[in-house]
């Protein structure tokens, strides 16, 4: 079968009536908590999880994409309308949009984001589906030592490409890694770090861990800043539909924008920080009117947020084919498959074929959900922003509360979704970054599990690791990816300590 007909397969099961109710659903509550103040996609998705437990896994993983769509559109009014980015790929959308928003024009900024978004959007799917079967048949030729140097790449690449500091990043990793070996051993049948409880034997929930870290931690957080004026939202003046000039400079700023997005988006170490703000480099330098940049020029909203969704759904390219999670949002949804006893990989388009492609066939059609609800709706979602910073994560912590109870009615769990909640908060304090202990959490297990085999094969020699081509250039490439960061940190340190020796002299 070809990919139009795993499409048109996928297609069969998206369309269904409680499906489509679900998708609805998930992009109806990714977009409203995504476009609260200060939450972004991982948070939403976070915060959301627990509501998909209950439901069947091809309904609940559906309903979870359209969460995740829902939180990157959602994410855009928040920019533009508050400037205050729920994340680090929308600060290039807050800076043009919001002085769109401030000149009176914030409903064209509001509308070619949705647009931008839907296309970029629509045409990564498309690619996704393309690109999941070539990739797919790689990697199942992979053995334990390939999968266990794929696994390494993933955890230096997460580690460093987060927070300032590249030691901060291997640090939350490791504190990631340890939790992993909390539970019963695998090949051993031995209980690890359980300390006599028996509700830690099976492991420590990734939906606690993710739940507690992102909203609990976050509400702490903003809490320990003390009280501070809500930020002042600029109201919508006028029409939200785009003039034929915003159209003219609008459309072109999101084929590039997606052409930028979703390949960095799909690599290992990319992020769709890195493609917004690529994406907005190039539309100053490709525009005819450059210098409105930094007044509100429209291309710097359009291009960007384009750049940002179509790399949100290239991560779903190591997600769905190779079980990587290469963001903090990604690592979330990877516990949510694992929830259900699903592993994404090379293996899960073989024995589950009509999931992934109805998944697949489902982002397409949350797309279209969300162009039909974010373009007349902008008005109602814009309320959403009047809502108090102290109603709103008052509000966040007792959904997260009652959704670890509604998972798993236990108080042990509800006491790690506390402690877990003020290492969050603790983290965040320090410089910490949070994604770094998710992955370790999840990836931990299975590194372990290929390492050992991989070993067990070649009775005990370290060597295997690297003996064939594809795990030596994976682990090659890991240790440049660690090692090239602190370079540059080196020497742009080294680069400001001149400037203040020559600026002494």
């Amino acid at each position: 079968m070809g990919t139009f007909d795993f499409l048109l397969q996928g297609l069969s099961v998206a369309l269904q009536p409680m499906i489509l109710l679900y998708a609805l659903i998930g992009v109806t509550l990714g977009t409203a908590v995504g476009v609260l103040p200060g939450i972004g996609p991982a948070l939403t998705v976070a915060l959301l999880l627990p509501v998909t437990y209950g439901l069947d896994p091809a309904g609940s993983l559906i309903m979870f994409a359209g969460i995740y769509y829902g939180g990157m559109y959602g994410g855009s009014t928040t920019s533009i309308l508050l400037n205050t980015p729920g994340e680090s790929a929308s600060i290039v959308t807050a800076l043009e949009g919001n002085k769109m928003a401030r000149a009176g024009r914030g409903g064209p900024a509001l509308a070619t984001a949705a647009i931008g978004s839907f296309v970029a959007g629509l045409l990564a799917t498309l690619a996704l589906a393309f690109l999941a079967p070539h990739i797919v048949k790689l990697a199942l030729v992979f053995g334990p030592r390939e999968y266990f140097a794929l696994m390494v790449l993933a955890f230096v690449t997460v580690s460093a490409a987060f927070g300032d500091s590249t030691m901060k990043g291997l640090t939350s990793l490791f504190v990631g890694l340890a939790l992993a070996l909390v539970g019963i051993d695998g090949l051993t049948g031995q209980a690890r770090l359980s300390f006599d409880v028996p509700q830690l034997l099976d492991g420590i929930e990734v939906t606690t861990l993710a739940v507690a870290m992102f909203a609990v931690g976050e509400a702490l957080f903003v809490a320990g800043q003390g009280m501070r004026p809500d930020d002042t939202v600029h109201s919508l003046k006028g029409s939200v539909r785009m003039t034929k000039t915003d159209w003219s400079r609008s459309w072109r700023a999101w084929l590039r924008g997606t052409a930028i997005g979703f390949p960095i988006g799909a690599m290992p170490a990319g992020g769709a920080d890195i493609a917004s703000f690529l994406s907005y480099g190039t539309e100053k330098r490709m525009s005819k009117h450059p210098e409105e940049f930094g007044h509100g020029a429209i291309e710097g909203v359009a291009g960007p947020e384009a750049a940002n969704n179509a790399a949100a759904a290239g991560t779903l390219v190591p997600l769905l084919t190779l079980g990587l999670p290469t963001t903090a949002t990604a690592a979330i949804m990877l516990a949510g498959f694992q929830q259900f006893g699903l592993q994404p990989g090379p293996l899960l388009f073989a024995t589950a074929p009509q999931l992934v492609w109805g998944l697949i066939a489902s982002l397409l059609i949350a797309n279209v959900m969300l162009l039909v609800l974010n373009l007349p709706l902008i008005r109602l979602w814009v309320k959403l922003l009047t809502i108090p910073r102290h109603w709103l994560y008052a509000g966040i912590l007792l959904f997260a509360t009652l959704g670890t109870i509604g998972v798993n009615p236990s108080p042990v769990e509800l006491s790690m979704l506390l402690i877990f909640g003020v290492m969050g908060y603790l983290m965040r304090l320090f410089g910490y970054p949070i994604a770094p202990v998710v992955v370790g959490l999840i990836l931990g297990p299975m590194a372990e599990q290929q390492l050992r085999r991989a070993l067990a094969i070649a009775q005990g020699d370290w060597t295997t690791l690297v003996s064939t081509p594809v795990s030596a250039t994976l682990l090659g490439i890991a240790v440049l990816a660690l090692v090239v960061p602190i370079i540059l940190r080196l020497r742009d340190k080294g680069a400001v300590l001149s400037q203040i020796a020559s600026d002494a002299d």
